[in-house]
């Protein structure tokens, strides 16, 4: 096993230099920082000042090894826009997306395996048709679309939650938390409902699928021949085994939800990472992109390798054929 994780890891390394090359020679083509950030009436002078400043006088070849230099020493440059170092700015909006991120996958958890168990137990009543047809909604409503109608319906009309921006926040271990408190949990529960919706249709739809598929099998017969109650058959016998798969969906989804999460921080203009490199794109703000970037990549390797992990300790067929080879 500890073989596995550091090879793992190796191939991140790869992964993460593959990325920042890709990134920052497309940023590169995108258009010159300088012309944004420099007022538009200053002389040529003062914007060839700027861009010996920012770094950006010198060749392509030369910014990204100097890049490279920084990164091997946890240094990714300073924002353009923010004159801090690129990683202090992301790691600052870095709580408000996690926990958006994870407020939207427990919703999309606690709601979609109990109603995907129902509709594959129950395949032919009319609830369990309402809620597929409930989950072909959420896959086919766009993200933002939803977002305007949650905001114009409980923040505009009913009043019931604000609309944008990020309430009151507790601190955790160094980490501004909103989902903590009450007011905080307010702002945080449309987003997250937003973004929730989607991973919600899934989780539902892959629970039924599961549920269906295991049904048929012969342990779930012999476990109902041996006279065990519905309720121990379900909750040891049949859970135990459609959490196999859905624990590698939900993990590979909720890093989908941090990368992603890009559009409801902001139609909710929520402070969050997705937001930051949306506005630093618009600024070409180099550092922060490529910054927000690599970030997120390695975070989405990183749980990869736990659900890999949870994969093993779920199936013990997966940690023998590891030691095997």
């Amino acid at each position: 096993m500890f073989v596995y994780v550091l090879r793992r890891l190796s191939q991140t390394a790869l992964v993460l230099a593959i990325t920042s090359l890709l990134v920052f020679g497309g940023l590169y083509l995108v258009g010159d920082p300088v012309e944004i950030l420099v007022n538009p009436s200053a002389d040529q002078i003062e914007k060839e000042r700027a861009a010996a400043a920012l770094g950006l006088d010198k060749p392509i070849h030369e910014q990204y090894l100097t890049f490279v230099k920084g990164a091997l020493t946890g240094n990714l440059g300073n924002s353009f826009v923010y004159a801090r170092p690129a990683l202090q700015v992301i790691f600052e909006r870095m709580p408000a997306t996690l926990e958006l991120a994870f407020l939207a996958m427990l919703i999309a958890v606690t709601i979609g395996i109990p109603l995907g168990l129902y509709a594959g137990l129950r395949p032919g009543s009319p609830v369990s048709k309402a809620i597929m047809a409930g989950s072909i909604l959420g896959f086919s409503l766009p993200t933002f679309w939803v977002g305007l109608i949650l905001i114009i319906v409980f923040a505009v009309q009913l009043g019931w939650l604000p609309s944008t921006g990020r309430g009151p926040t507790t601190e955790v271990l160094g980490l501004q938390l909103s989902i903590l408190n009450v007011e905080g949990l307010k702002y945080a529960l449309l987003p997250a409902i937003n973004l929730a919706l989607f991973k919600l249709s899934l989780i539902i739809r892959l629970t039924r699928a599961q549920v269906r598929e295991q049904s048929l099998l012969d342990y779930i017969k012999f476990a109902r021949a041996k006279g065990l109650s519905n309720r121990r058959v379900i909750g040891v016998h049949l859970l135990k085994n459609i959490m196999i798969p859905l624990v590698t969906v939900i993990g590979l989804e909720l890093g989908s939800v941090i990368a992603f999460a890009v559009v409801t921080e902001t139609i909710f203009a929520w402070p969050g990472m997705g937001k930051l490199v949306i506005d630093s794109i618009f600024q070409l703000d180099r550092p922060v992109v490529v910054a927000y970037l690599l970030v997120v990549v390695f975070m989405f390797i990183l749980i990869n390798l736990v659900v890999d992990l949870l994969y093993s300790i779920l199936d013990p067929r997966v940690r023998l054929a590891d030691v095997r080879s």
